[in-house]
């Protein structure tokens, strides 16, 4: 099917519009310049301060479009779509791109922390690092506003690009006193099987799409809603192909069971902020995209077999209970913190496919609002938590016993009460307990699922969360019942700020959860904001 207007040129308004996206890869082609220019001599830090600035420049001019968009005399609600309308620019994009840029501003703050504090976690590529962190969120953004599967395919590759070379930025561990160093070979390792499942899971999600494209002639999301019931009966297993490597491909970038065997690797090799970026940023991304995608293409299909689209919900709904039941479980063997934050990233990865399987049977219609409130809450709890863990490994000596593992938080609160204290609050939110945004979190999804009467999932819930119970009170136990460890932990002012941004936010989030929920309600319109209509 061909477009009419597929070669009009892009206006100012047009680029107006996608200024979040260009100011953050703006600033990724002026710092590889300064990088160049800069002498060697100079600290590679201002390059990361340059990070941050774009930033949250790229996040307040998301906030006035909001503004513009739902505030005042001129607000402007209507969608506006440019590049033929394959991008969108509506309040369900930006909410999430809010998430994402908060998100990459905490990671990168950490970051200039923990690298300036410790010559273990000194990348040898500092500036690198801070630069490419700038196409791979403006390539999450990208997939947030997509209204077509090739905008959708770009910026997820936009976004896979760039991680696959930040998983694989190496750091210099001191060998002994005074010693120049060795480069750790986990991060090689690491990035090579992230770019070799990387690859799978996107030409499982291109396969996908060829035969969407090939049942529809048309690559728009709307347009193959609204063309798709007419081939449910001709190309019902056809159907259930496409939508099953649609599935499995972001699965993977997901890291839900049984697709999730490459993020323990991962996640211990790459540094530990880019850990947390995959963990955040990625997911989130993904999770916005697959809610676009079925409740664009896969609800539509219903109207044509209403089995055909209960059956691709429940699968959905089946890949979240894999992840829950195989990330829980997995965990309550694991020693090592990251490995075992990444299996607890898992089970999250379950949590937040929950609302996209639950469609909008019954009377419930508040799916988009419980993955954005969980999609917040999982942020603060996961930077925080990461956050500590590198307080900790970097506090410890190179060559002690442990680093890394569970071990390294003995005796915390002795060495660090505030740091504990934190630490305690993201255990509690990760398990899902009062007081908590992670309680409010799960309390949302499981009462929407029930609504829909989907009981089954909401025991998986509620089983994994009890038996998480022993592992995150395995750390706790690390850090408040047993003696002192051998070093005190120093964690630096940056680090420190972050922590406690995120600790703060957690609690605010588990006993204030309405300020959100009311915020996203009040900006956030369910047709004219999460369906694209378009005239087929």
């Amino acid at each position: 099917m061909v477009y009419e207007g597929t070669l009009a040129p892009m206006t100012w308004a047009d680029a107006g519009y996608l200024l979040p996206e260009i100011i953050l890869v703006g600033m990724m082609a002026v710092l590889i310049v300064l990088d160049l220019v800069m002498p060697k001599r100079i600290d590679r830090s201002v390059i990361g301060w340059l990070t941050l600035v774009a930033i949250i420049g790229s996040a307040a001019s998301v906030v006035l479009r909001i503004g513009y968009r739902n505030i005042g005399e001129h607000q402007q609600p209507d969608v506006n779509g440019i590049l033929h309308d394959s991008y969108r620019v509506d309040d369900f994009s930006l909410m999430f791109k809010m998430l994402l840029l908060l998100s990459a501003a905490l990671i990168v703050l950490w970051s200039l922390g923990s690298m300036k504090r410790s010559a273990s976690a000194r990348l040898t590529h500092q500036a690198e690092y801070y630069y490419l962190l700038l196409p791979a969120v403006a390539g999450a953004m990208i997939m947030t506003s997509t209204a077509d599967l090739i905008t959708l395919y770009a910026g997820l590759e936009l976004l896979s690009i760039a991680t696959y070379v930040l998983v694989g930025l190496r750091a210099r561990h001191a060998a002994a006193e005074g010693g120049e160093g060795v480069l750790s070979a986990k991060p090689a390792e690491a990035a090579f099987k992230y770019v070799v499942t990387g690859g799978i899971s996107s030409a499982l999600i291109l396969f996908g799409m060829s035969y969407l494209y090939g049942l529809t002639g048309s690559t728009h999301i709307s347009m193959i809603g609204g063309l798709l019931p007419e081939s449910v009966d001709s190309f019902r297993t056809l159907l259930y192909v496409a939508f099953f490597f649609l599935l499995a491909g972001f699965g993977i970038k997901i890291a839900a069971a049984p697709f999730h065997a490459w993020a323990p690797d991962v996640y211990e090799g790459a540094p530990t902020p880019i850990s947390a970026f995959l963990a955040v940023i990625s997911k989130t991304a993904a999770a916005a995209v697959l809610l676009r995608l079925f409740y664009n293409i896969v609800f539509p299909a219903g109207y044509g077999d209403s089995v055909l689209s209960r059956d691709l919900f429940r699968g959905v709904l089946a890949v979240a209970a894999c992840a829950m039941l195989a990330g829980t479980l997995s965990a309550l063997r694991q020693r090592n913190m990251k490995r075992l934050l990444a299996l607890s990233g898992v089970v999250n990865a379950g949590y937040l496919l929950v609302p996209v399987g639950l469609s909008f049977y019954g009377v419930h219609s508040n799916n988009t609002a419980e993955l954005f409130f969980y999609a917040a809450v999982y942020l603060f709890m996961n930077i925080g938590a990461f956050a500590v863990l590198s307080a900790v490994s970097e506090s410890a000596s190179p060559a002690a016993e442990g680093v890394g593992d569970l071990k390294a938080f003995e005796g915390l609160y002795h060495r660090a009460p505030w740091t504990a204290g934190a630490m305690l609050v993201f255990i509690l939110s990760l398990a899902g307990l009062p007081v908590s945004g992670g309680f409010f979190g799960k309390l949302f999804i499981m009462l929407g699922a029930s609504s829909t009467h989907a009981y089954w999932i909401v025991a998986v819930m509620a089983a994994t969360s009890v038996i998480s119970y022993y592992v995150y009170f395995g750390i706790i136990r690390q850090m408040f019942m047993r003696s002192s460890g051998e070093s005190e932990v120093h964690v630096p002012a940056a680090t420190g700020v972050v922590i406690w941004i995120c600790a703060v936010c957690t609690l605010v989030l588990g006993v204030a959860p309405n300020l959100l929920l009311h915020g996203f309600d009040e900006v956030f319109n369910l047709v004219g904001d999460l369906l694209i209509i378009r005239n087929v």
